[in-house]
């Protein structure tokens, strides 16, 4: 048996999560089953929702923050709250992996719960454990080096400094 790969996008640049989706939709056009559970978002519009239902069964999208703001918005009491409702998404994430419920889970801003002291490298790189023969993709803005020891890839996106082509810094298009 194979074990699933780790990948990881990482940086302070825009894109990791598009990124993480595009490898997403690749899979799921090949006929693959693909898994995504986004951590420390803010909530998403009716249209995005609706949008994502629409990628069911192939990609099926997960949050479990029930909050309608962004986690390092909240106030205390509400982080508090959030944090167990992250702790379910975690679990939830092992589930997936134990029962190799897909062939490509994405764990989207899962690296922002390291950072943020929700759970330690050593808990997430234990789920990690559990993927088997599925590939993961893990995004956040930071990276500890201990979280090295387990990926096969890492992508590092940075945003480029447009002055250095000679162009102007309002020239900046964002996708």
């Amino acid at each position: 048996m194979a074990e699933g790969r780790i990948r990881i996008f990482t940086g302070n640049g825009r894109g990791k999560t598009s990124a993480a989706f595009g490898c997403a939709l690749r899979r799921a056009a090949r006929g693959e089953s693909v898994v995504i559970i986004q951590f420390l978002k803010q909530k998403a519009d009716e249209k995005e929702l609706a949008f994502y239902q629409r990628l069911e069964p192939e990609i099926r999208i997960f949050r479990f923050e029930r909050g309608n703001d962004a986690f390092l918005s909240c106030d205390e009491d509400t982080r508090r709250e959030e944090t167990a409702n992250i702790r379910n998404g975690l679990a939830f994430a092992r589930k997936v992996l134990d029962t190799a419920e897909c062939d490509l889970l994405v764990m989207d801003e899962v690296l922002g719960l390291v950072d943020n002291h929700i759970i330690t490298t050593r808990e997430l790189g234990e789920i990690l454990g559990h993927r088997g023969e599925t590939q993961v993709i893990l995004t956040g803005i930071t990276m500890d080096d201990e979280m090295l020891s387990y990926a096969d890839e890492i992508s590092e996106i940075s945003p480029v400094n447009f002055r250095r082509f000679g162009q102007k810094e309002d020239n900046n298009v964002s996708i």
